[in-house]
């Protein structure tokens, strides 16, 4: 695996290289329920997440208390109020439900659901949180409902030397729509919307000022340089609205969205997913549109503390910071 010395991370687990992807990521298989919360386990895991971004865990038995402690043990987790009501709400997860109801897209295509382009989390405010852990509950029948991932460090080190000369520097405008269909660079060709959803309603219905992120920054655990892009919600670059600075941003997501970049996670009723969302963008590839798909997740929290409001007078306003 190119920069992962995987022997370094011996805990009592086993540590191998996701399926065809060698840039980045890991598969752990070994942990149990009583290991989690040890505080040399902890250490030895955080370690491996800040070197490889994308751990998949496997075979981890005890559901939701195991998901629960697993995610504590990379940082606090955030609370989730909006979900409050539901029969099986806990303050810790977000219920990622997909049973037709909600919105449907045409992708290549097909109509599915389930669709999210690739994007980080909370990238539309000005607090990024750490990173989080997705874990099935209900699969689709008819398969699909990938989750994709592509390292934004790995990403930086194939730009082109010029590329990365001219991008030293600049920041990025991020706008909160949540309608794909209206993502201004690198949006999937003949995208449509065919079915609203209640959820990207509710999104809607709170207006959030513009934020600016770094183009670039550098991890301070290993110094490695982070190419800090969100394909969806990027609305330009600060200073140069215009074509040239139009051009420079579609150059760099059109980069990063190769697929040669990217690894699709097929999911088993035994994976736990944990991602940096500080250096991974993500997104998922949908289901058909008459199948289901439940997931949970936690968000971990932290702020990376890079990104801040367009103007010094805006607010973001209380109950904005929703993750899709």
């Amino acid at each position: 695996l190119m920069g992962v010395p995987f022997g370094e991370f011996t805990m009592g687990y086993d540590v191998s290289p996701l399926p065809g992807q060698s840039a980045f990521g890991a598969v752990v298989t070994g942990l149990t329920p009583d290991d989690l919360g040890k505080p040399d386990m902890m250490e030895s895991l955080r370690a491996l997440w800040t070197q490889v971004g994308v751990i998949v865990f496997r075979g981890l038995e005890g559901g939701e208390e195991s998901h629960l402690r697993l995610s504590r043990m990379f940082g606090k987790l955030n609370d989730h109020p909006l979900f409050r009501g539901r029969p099986d709400y806990h303050p810790e997860l977000i219920p990622l439900l997909y049973d037709g109801r909600q919105e449907l897209y045409e992708v290549d295509g097909k109509v599915v659901g389930a669709y999210l382009p690739w994007h980080s989390d909370l990238i539309y405010t000005d607090v990024i949180n750490r990173g989080g852990i997705l874990r099935p509950v209900e699969l689709p029948e008819r398969g699909g409902g990938k989750t994709g991932f592509i390292d934004r460090i790995h990403a930086y080190t194939t730009l082109p030397d010029k590329l990365k000369a001219r991008i030293e520097g600049l920041e990025v405008l991020y706008r909160a729509n949540f309608d794909a269909t209206n993502q201004r660079f690198g949006r999937a060709p003949g995208l449509k919307l065919v079915q609203g959803g209640e959820r990207m309603m509710s999104y809607h219905a709170v207006e959030r000022p513009r934020t600016v992120h770094p183009l670039v920054y550098t991890q301070k655990e290993t110094g490695r340089k982070v190419l800090n892009i969100s394909p969806w919600f990027a609305d330009g670059i600060y200073g140069m609205e215009n074509e040239e600075g139009d051009a420079i941003l579609e150059a760099v997501i059109e980069h990063i969205v190769r697929p040669e970049l990217a690894y699709f996670h097929d999911w088993t009723l035994d994976d736990m997913v944990l991602w940096d969302n500080w250096r991974m963008t993500h997104s998922a590839t949908g289901v058909a549109a008459d199948d289901r798909r439940f997931m949970k997740r936690t968000t971990i929290d932290g702020d990376y503390a890079l990104g801040r409001l367009e103007f010094a007078t805006d607010v973001m306003p209380e109950g904005a910071r929703v993750s899709v």
